[in-house]
């Protein structure tokens, strides 16, 4: 995959230009266009691919629709899908059905070195200068310094814990790893490959001979014991989640007192004796980009939904009621009272802490050339192996 990764960019940077109404548009080293660009007349449709609760448009909920003011201000409709993991949406967007997708960090690198996803020229979205600087030329959402998306919402994959099962707050992940058996059977932990990426953060101190510097960055020894300490947890893991909607249940029925969650989890359960905590190792977390597809039917309408996206009402309300921080500061003075403070919105130091989902590729993350890195397709069989 590595390997390909400077051909796929150069053919994307082609392919994008003829999107637009663009003269001599090339793009420098923060991932804006160094000649001016334009974008051409609006198609009037735009298919967008995203999370559940991304793209509301009243149908689920009157009182929540971001979309349809969308469609008035620009005039492109909006029809959009939903999915419910990160390999289903690369599965979708094999398709090219879509515009554009919002996808996490462990999906987005799979996106460019497919060939799926173009590089966006950020000159032509106007609000892209009110988001968070910590979020923009990520190593999730650019490529050699080109930008291939808008940050849109993120967050800490935290710890949950049941406080009649832990009176005092644990402060390390050592409670769903070295200290698993103490709560065995009530475990939980996050369904999908990349949440090897959290045993690794938790390698990084307690087994530091391993040299770890990037949870995203494992080489096959590094992976090995990852996936030894995962297949060990494994005994006292009570169930997998990937629904939200089951984690709350679990813990709410006290089939689950501790594991990996979201704030918006935690914020759900309605029995009132589960916090949680960002432990002292440090998580993993997301950061959730808007993507345009490399052979969009319409890209001007794309373009539109990133820049509406990205300001600061619309991106309120989805992050808001999807439950995550939002990236446009100016966000907060639309969410309700507490909110940004509750997902720690803005705060560059609480940020500093979390490891945001990145795709695993075989040219390892963490600068090292002297060895080839495991890339998601060796993740995928290993996760395979730990679940049996």
């Amino acid at each position: 995959m590595a390997s390909r990764r400077l051909a796929v960019l150069a053919g994307l940077a082609v392919a994008s230009v003829t999107l637009l109404t663009a003269c001599g548009t090339t793009s420098g080293p923060s991932g804006s266009s160094t000649a001016a660009a334009a974008l051409g007349d609006r198609e009037g449709t735009v298919s967008i691919l995203a999370w559940p609760g991304y793209v509301e448009d009243g149908s689920n909920d009157p009182a929540v629709d971001w979309v349809t003011p969308f469609e008035d201000e620009t005039g492109c409709m909006v029809d959009s899908k939903t999915y419910g993991t990160s390999d289903e949406a690369f599965t979708l967007m094999k398709s090219g059905d879509y515009d554009v997708v919002a996808a996490s960090g462990d999906a987005s690198l799979r996106l460019v070195a497919a060939g799926d996803v173009a590089p966006v020229n950020v000159d032509l979205i106007a609000n892209y200068a009110g988001i968070f600087d910590f979020l923009k030329m990520q190593a999730w959402n650019s490529v050699d310094g080109v930008s291939y998306g808008i940050p849109h919402g993120y967050g800490a994959n935290l710890l949950m814990y049941n406080t009649d099962a832990f009176p005092e707050a644990p402060t390390s992940w050592d409670v769903v790893f070295d200290r698993a058996s103490e709560n065995a059977g009530k475990v939980t932990a996050y369904d999908s490959p990349i949440y090897i990426a959290d045993a690794a953060v938790y390698l990084m101190t307690h087994k530091p001979e391993l040299g770890i510097t990037n949870p995203y960055a494992l080489d096959e020894t590094q992976l090995a014991a990852a996936v030894e300490l995962l297949k060990v947890q494994r005994g006292s893991i009570g169930e997998y989640w990937s629904d939200y909607l089951k984690e709350i249940q679990a813990f709410e029925t006290g089939d689950s007192v501790v594991g990996t969650t979201w704030q918006v989890i935690q914020n759900s359960v309605t029995t009132g004796n589960t916090k949680v905590v960002l432990p002292e190792e440090g998580a993993t977390g997301w950061s959730d980009t808007w993507m345009i597809a490399a052979n969009a039917k319409s890209p001007n309408c794309a373009y539109a939904w990133l820049n509406y996206i990205a300001g600061p009402e619309a991106n309120a309300q989805a992050t808001e009621y999807f439950g995550e921080a939002p990236s446009n500061l100016a966000a907060c003075e639309f969410r309700s009272a507490g909110s940004c403070e509750s997902f720690n919105a803005g705060d560059e130091e609480f940020a500093s802490k979390i490891w945001y989902w990145s795709t695993p590729i075989a040219e390892c993350l963490d600068g090292r050339t002297d060895v080839q890195c495991t890339d998601y397709s060796a993740w995928t069989t290993a996760w395979q192996e730990i679940k049996g």
